[in-house]
């Protein structure tokens, strides 16, 4: 287990030194904190979802970020891609953990849910899919939050959430269009959350079904905090 953190951590380690040398990733916290707002985290939500390459994130983590969380990544793959030889091996190398899934309902959900551990840290788009260059999902539907989020915060019985809304990597390569350009600017902002307040809260509302309400509330504030415009 030891052996495969370590792995992990170099892993993770030099897609940071890579994204430091070539890119810049700039995070800014909405709220004030003492200490690492990053300590406790279970599990960690990318908002505005639209490339492969996001693992360029990791060159704004803290290096302690990065030990506390290795080995221990899990996350839901879309099988297709998976599936696929370049990115599907890159996304295995870089969570050995990642449990492909279809685009339905169906019992690949329930086979990712069942792989998450005591000490899982959780990683997830909640839109289910990338947004291309025209706004929309590659099948021409609007983007929005898909109710699996809600799912796993509910079976983590503590720990803490950071929201991670970025500014988009359009800018850096547009899926499906060739390699990506090199010296960009990566924006950033990040929200943490306490899980059991935030599970909470979203089972107090009369008006809202629970799984509703994360939706509504996240996409609110997605809306809310996601940089306005992309870095050029």
């Amino acid at each position: 287990m030891r052996f495969s953190r370590i792995t992990n951590f170099l892993t993770l380690a030099s897609i940071k030194l890579f994204s430091m040398c070539f890119y810049k990733a700039n995070n800014v916290w909405l709220h004030s904190y003492e200490g690492d707002p990053w300590k406790g985290v279970r599990l960690i939500a990318l908002l505005n979802h639209t490339s492969l390459f996001e693992p360029l994130y990791l060159g704004a983590a803290p290096w302690s970020m990065l030990w506390r969380i290795a080995g221990r990544i899990i996350a839901p793959g879309a099988d297709v891609t998976m599936d696929r030889p370049i990115a599907g091996w890159l996304l295995k190398f870089i969570s050995p953990k990642m449990v492909p899934i279809s685009r339905e309902r169906d019992e690949t959900w329930d086979n990712f849910l069942a792989t998450v551990e005591p000490d899982s840290v959780v990683i997830i788009a909640p839109e289910g899919r990338m947004k291309r260059s025209n706004g929309l999902d590659k099948n021409g539907q609007p983007m929005s939050i898909r109710g699996g989020v809600a799912d796993i915060l509910e079976m983590l019985p503590y720990g803490e959430m950071v929201l991670v809304y970025s500014g988009g990597l359009h800018h850096v390569q547009v899926p499906g269009q060739g390699l990506p350009k090199l010296f960009k600017r990566i924006e950033l902002r990040c929200e943490r959350l306490n899980i059991q307040d935030y599970v909470q809260s979203m089972k107090s509302n009369p008006e809202l079904h629970y799984k509703k309400a994360v939706v509504q509330d996240l996409e609110a504030r997605m809306k809310k905090n996601v940089p306005a415009v992309e870095s050029k």
